[in-house]
């Protein structure tokens, strides 16, 4: 449990944790973290690359979804897909960072390689 007045934030899977003052929003958590979070527009909701998974018993532990971020978000929200630059940190709570694009491309390709290499 973190201390009074700070929380804890846990990111997979690269499970590391972060103790954050409480309005911290997620993306500067993963910073101070050292957890790559995709962004390109710096934190203004304005490239949607920041999304993030939020369990459902986390859900309020942060912020409500601000108007923007519902409107660029939609149904995700009901998944707990957040914008990490919009959210911001109330309590205790772990974040599932999906896995970059170009980086699982290139997983999978090597490991089509490999396989091909057994034959």
């Amino acid at each position: 449990m973190a201390t009074a007045g700070s929380c804890k934030v846990t990111f997979l899977p690269d499970n590391r944790t972060i103790t954050v003052r409480p309005g911290i929003s997620l993306l500067e958590a993963s910073r101070k973290a050292n957890v790559a979070v995709r962004t390109r527009c710096g934190g203004v909701a304005g490239c949607l690359m920041c999304k993030v998974h939020v369990d459902e018993d986390c859900a309020t532990r942060l912020s409500v979804p601000t108007v923007q971020e519902q409107r660029k978000l939609g149904t995700l929200l009901e998944n707990g897909t957040r914008l990490s630059c919009q959210a911001k940190v109330r309590g205790d709570v772990v974040v599932t960072v999906p896995e970059d694009p170009l980086k699982a491309a290139i997983r999978r390709r090597l490991a089509e390689q490999a396989e091909e290499d057994l034959w």
